[in-house]
């Protein structure tokens, strides 16, 4: 027990060398996949990088069947990932031929190139394996990673290509975000969209190949795509999700090398892609801007919102026809509610002191008239113009008008007067249309 924990502080202090390289280069990887990751995710592009993946393992094996040929041992790692890059850049080009020249859909480029490199990559590594050097044995580590086995060379190798490839998305930051929010607005304005997209793919194909001694080509995309997946949740503004991104991915390779140096015989790179796995569900969950719990608070506020303006709106259109204060059956017809449902709105509008109870009769306080007002008035601006504007029947348009006036601005609500005018007349208050066509509401 106690050599177990000690093994652990010793994991946590990074004592020993290798764990030292291992943290440094994976931490470096999983921030640059993020980075690369949150653009290729607002770009609708996610899956590019597991073709990318597939399609290097020809070139691995190409590498390794030339070097041996030409005399060397077939293991040098920058023989391995430029013949991997080289692989991988041809397999970029397919998707763009495919893409720009074709009129393939995306998801079938994607099947195409995955499937076709992929199976070419396992016949040439079924060959390299059957050469007469038998020394072909640790090619199939490029499919799951050998993240343990990492030298103080490959850690450096991954930090060059990562600070190149953060360096160009820094210095096309503005470009990059206009060609993943509107392509063509950025082709009228005279970008190079072209250019653009060949280069965020050959940055997604830099991350890949510095991630197959990481993670390996099966898992290198959990890393490009589950980091910025999960910093989606927490924010709108892309420069804040990409730094997101960055640090979900760095703290997946940093929490995954330090678990797979306490625990022996524990993959790291499968350990890495379920630490972003887990990092991802509490953002799912917990996310600031799009977790669930975020969400179902959002919508319970719209619901009580919505159903306190309707027993606002109720009671206003009661008053108008000569009720001042009315019991509670007459709520029930007019909102075909339950009655339970009634109370419960006017106890919340009671609390907010818009509504009060005399007796069994229930009014509008001066405040609540006010409310009351200007919600009745917006419902019926809508209704007015989705009848003289968009065709909408009398007797839909109430409906209709029910699901967008209780998110109505004040911007909206301007425009809506502005477009209105003469059917307005210059009233306060707009007549129900219902009325207007020999209706009572």
């Amino acid at each position: 027990m106690w050599d177990f924990l000690s093994q652990i502080l010793q994991s946590l202090q990074l004592h020993h060398y290798n764990t030292r390289v291992v943290v440094s280069g994976v931490t470096v990887f999983g921030a640059t996949a993020g980075v690369i990751g949150a653009f290729m995710l607002l770009r609708k592009r996610s899956l590019t990088g597991d073709a990318l993946s597939h399609a290097t393992l020809p070139g691995v094996c190409l590498a390794f069947m030339l070097s041996v040929q030409l005399g060397g041992t077939g293991k040098s790692l920058p023989v391995l990932l430029s013949g991997a890059m080289i692989s991988g850049l041809s397999g970029l080009g397919v998707m763009l031929f495919l893409r720009h020249w074709t009129r393939l859909r995306e998801d079938s480029i994607l099947g195409i190139v995955l499937s076709v490199f992929f199976g070419l990559g396992v016949v040439l590594q079924g060959m390299a394996v059957n050469m007469k050097q038998g020394q072909a044995a640790g090619l199939s580590s490029f499919i799951y990673g050998r993240t343990a086995s990492m030298l103080a060379a490959d850690a450096w190798l991954i930090v060059v290509g990562a600070l190149v490839a953060s360096l160009i998305c820094a210095l096309l930051f503005k470009e990059l975000t206009l060609l993943c929010f509107d392509q063509d607005f950025a082709g009228a304005q005279g970008w190079p969209v072209l250019f653009l997209d060949s280069l965020l793919m050959f940055l997604v194909a830099v991350v890949t190949v510095i991630g197959l001694q990481a993670v390996g080509l099966v898992l290198v995309v959990a890393m490009l795509i589950t980091p910025a997946a999960a910093a989606r949740f927490w924010t709108d503004r892309l420069a804040w999700m990409v730094w997101g991104s960055a640090l979900i991915g760095a703290a997946s390779g940093l929490v995954g090398a330090l678990a797979s140096a306490m625990v022996p015989r524990l993959p790291a790179g499968a350990v890495i892609v379920l630490i972003a796995s887990a990092m991802f569900a509490i953002s799912l969950v917990f996310g600031a801007k799009r977790g669930l719990i975020v969400r179902l608070l959002q919508r319970r506020h719209l619901h009580t919102s919505t159903s306190s303006q309707h027993i606002l709106r109720a009671l206003f259109e009661l008053r108008e026809h000569g009720d001042e204060a009315v019991p509670l059956e007459s709520l029930v017809q007019k909102r075909s509610w339950t009655p339970r449902a009634v109370r419960h709105a006017l106890a919340r509008a009671v609390r907010a002191g818009y509504v009060r109870q005399a007796g069994d009769l229930w009014c509008l306080t001066e405040a609540g008239g006010v409310q009351a007002h200007r919600v009745v008035r917006n419902h019926r601006l809508w209704e007015i113009y989705l009848v003289s504007h968009a065709d909408v029947a009398t007797s839909r348009v109430d409906r209709e008008a029910d699901r967008i006036e209780h998110v109505l601005g004040e911007v909206m609500v301007a425009r809506l007067e502005k477009k209105l005018g003469n059917e307005l007349d210059g009233q306060r208050m707009p007549p129900s249309p219902h009325v207007i066509n020999g209706h009572h509401p």
